[in-house]
């Protein structure tokens, strides 16, 4: 073996070394993600492209199904433009009541969300090497592996041992080991997510 073919290897093993390091490096400074939450469920918002079935009590001809625009707002007979969007059901309920008051007398209203769409700040959001990168709208309970599910899993370049979960509820990162759960069946790895939540999935370095 010539000199210079000592060098080229000695220099190979000196990068594979570094980028293992690296990678270690990468995985080992983020904390794990908690596996279960706190076991307080955040009530449902609506958001935009939410359906709200709402039901006026002893006044059928005030009570449809309408969608929530994009500007978060409903209509219904009577009352137009009524914010929709980041209330619960009942709240808008209230609103709605407190509006159809003026035309008459005592309301009870109540609302029922048949289309769930979610606000964005609730949305679950998977960017980088997934198979279908794109936003979820988040479910009461749910786990990484639905997420990934969901998203058609990982792609041939992702490094799903170095992904990292952006939890916007308390402004934290976490290290999530996909390829642990997904190729290994490791149960251990599977998270709870959170409202807000953004999964990013890096690519793999070799």
């Amino acid at each position: 073996m010539g000199m210079t073919e000592k060098l080229k290897r000695r220099a190979l093993g000196t990068i594979a070394v570094i980028t293992l390091a690296a990678a270690a490096g990468c995985a080992s400074n983020l904390p794990p993600a908690p596996k279960s939450a706190d076991g307080s469920q955040p009530n449902y918002l609506i958001g935009p492209g939410d359906n709200v079935n709402i039901i006026v009590w002893r006044n059928p001809e005030l009570s449809m199904s309408v969608p929530v625009r994009p500007d978060g707002m409903v209509t219904t007979p009577l009352v137009e433009d009524v914010p929709a969007s980041n209330k619960t059901p009942t709240e808008l309920a209230r609103d709605l009541e407190k509006a159809l008051s003026k035309y008459i007398q005592s309301p009870v209203v109540t609302v029922i969300v048949t289309g769930f769409v979610g606000p964005y700040s609730q949305q679950i959001r998977v960017v980088g090497q997934a198979a279908r990168p794109q936003a979820l709208s988040y479910r009461s309970r749910m786990t990484l592996m639905d997420v990934m599910i969901a998203v058609g899993g990982t792609n041939d370049f992702a490094a799903g041992n170095r992904a990292i979960l952006l939890r916007s509820e308390n402004n934290q990162e976490y290290g999530i080991r996909i390829d642990d759960l997904l190729k290994k069946g490791d149960l251990s790895a599977n998270v709870e997510m959170r409202p807000g939540d953004v999964i990013v999935i890096p690519e793999s370095w070799f």
